[in-house]
């Protein structure tokens, strides 16, 4: 059955550390919960097939940890990624799904990703089991119902909030 993985990337150095928001990369910290993320990941027995990932360096280093516990799938990075809205995430995964993926993990920035993330989750009844707020290295799959155009028919199978795992 087809997966949806969201991942919001992990801590990053503040914005004054950084030449600019886009080059901002992840802190001790941030590597550390992007690798119990993955685990939990791959401790769920997920997969993907299929990785979009911001193009920023924050999400490439976050994907750069948990891509392995994902099957290393390879990775799409388009600009449009970067701080993208929550219609524009699910555009994204809408246009991988008909192009033949069958299992899609996107990496992504607030506020498109946490929304994104707990809109689906509204939709299938889950919301009480995900992360408050959608804090960084926060994750949630969902299994989308084969052979239905969209989003519409989904269940939250995973949610990983990284400040109640510590």
């Amino acid at each position: 059955m087809p997966h949806l993985i969201l991942v919001r990337h992990a801590k990053a150095v503040e914005r004054m550390e950084a030449e600019d928001d886009f080059e901002r990369g992840l802190t001790d910290r941030g590597r550390a919960d992007a690798a119990r993320a993955g685990q939990a990941l791959a401790e769920a027995g997920l997969t993907a097939d299929h990785a979009l990932v911001s193009p920023s360096r924050r999400t490439r280093e976050t994907w750069s940890v948990i891509a392995d516990t994902l099957g290393a799938p390879p990775a799409s990075d388009p600009m449009t990624l970067y701080h993208a809205s929550a219609s524009m995430l699910e555009r994204a995964v809408l246009d991988a799904l008909d192009e033949g993926a069958r299992s899609v993990v996107v990496v992504g920035h607030n506020p498109g990703i946490g929304g994104f993330a707990h809109t689906l989750a509204a939709q299938a009844a889950g919301g009480r089991r995900m992360p408050p707020g959608w804090p960084t290295s926060a994750a949630a799959a969902f299994e989308v119902a084969p052979g239905v155009k969209g989003l519409d028919a989904i269940a939250l199978t995973f949610a990983f909030d990284p400040k109640a795992a510590t």
